[in-house]
């Protein structure tokens, strides 16, 4: 597994394994626990130690069956993040949440928590305080956003005193490149992480016709998934959580590690989803 270092200095896998849908959607459903248990235990395995979630996802059961997962390995062998849904976004509702989600994962820490939507009825300096605190107590090593614009990263960012957000979680991928306008030059200026969720499209992209995806595939001997992944991990501060649950395709996602598209074809392959 390759890394990149946040801005406080911790090193994140550049490829990871995302968690919505696992143990149900809203509501919890554990038709599926054993299965899904494995699928992050091969992932772990295979190197994908960054697992994301959230306490929205299953209503809390996911962060469950994540907490399961990695109960045999060694707390400082993955990295765990977390978010915080929208409505828990008042400093007593966010400490509360943020104590929900490592009881439900049986953690005394994570190592990213998020915000996982801005609410633009509860103040963003509010929620900020209370993420510095979440640190100061020892509950997060490092802390950030989701779905946030630039100019809203740009405001919650000047709310903090002692502490940065290293990471902004956005809908990236080859069909949606709206980051690229404003969030991405942002982040990379300023030192932010941008985790790319949904980078395959949910599948999408694996059976999307493209001249320019298939010759790359075939120069570079990958599949489809795989160049789509290294275009987005192949940028300077990008990293990316492919949901998969199945065990050919958490090995076809780790080819997408250790390899990089050059400049050219990558400037090529934006372009010719645009």
């Amino acid at each position: 597994m390759e890394f990149k270092r946040l801005a406080n200095g911790l090193m994140m896998p550049v490829l990871g394994m995302g968690t919505w849908e696992m143990g149900g959607r809203q509501t919890p459903d554990s038709a599926n626990d054993s299965k899904e248990i494995n699928a992050l235990r091969t992932g772990i395995d295979l190197g994908m130690t960054l697992i994301d979630t959230a306490e929205m996802y299953a209503s809390g059961h996911a962060e469950e069956l994540v907490g399961e997962a990695i109960k045999p390995y060694k707390r400082d062998d993955v990295f765990i993040t977390t978010k915080v849904w929208s409505t828990n976004l008042r400093f007593n509702d966010l400490v509360s949440a943020m104590k929900g989600s490592l009881k439900r994962l049986g953690l005394s820490y994570v190592d990213l928590y998020l915000v996982h939507w801005p609410n633009p009825q509860i103040p963003l300096k509010e929620t900020m305080s209370a993420l510095e605190y979440c640190v100061e107590e020892g509950y997060t090593r490092s802390i950030g956003v989701s779905n946030f614009s630039a100019v809203l990263l740009l405001e919650a960012q000047s709310y903090l005193r002692r502490h940065l957000l290293v990471a902004d979680q956005v809908h990236y991928n080859l069909i949606e490149q709206s980051p690229r306008e404003d969030l991405l030059p942002y982040c990379e200026k300023n030192g932010v992480i941008v985790i790319a969720y949904r980078p395959l499209e949910k599948g999408q992209l694996s059976g999307k016709r493209n001249s320019v995806l298939d010759a790359l595939a075939t120069k570079y001997n990958k599949t489809r998934a795989q160049v789509c992944l290294n275009w987005l991990i192949s940028q300077k501060n990008v990293v990316a959580i492919p949901k998969a649950s199945r065990l050919e395709h958490l090995k076809e996602n780790l080819w997408a590690v250790g390899w990089n598209l050059n400049d050219e074809d990558a400037a090529r392959l934006g372009e010719s989803f645009r």
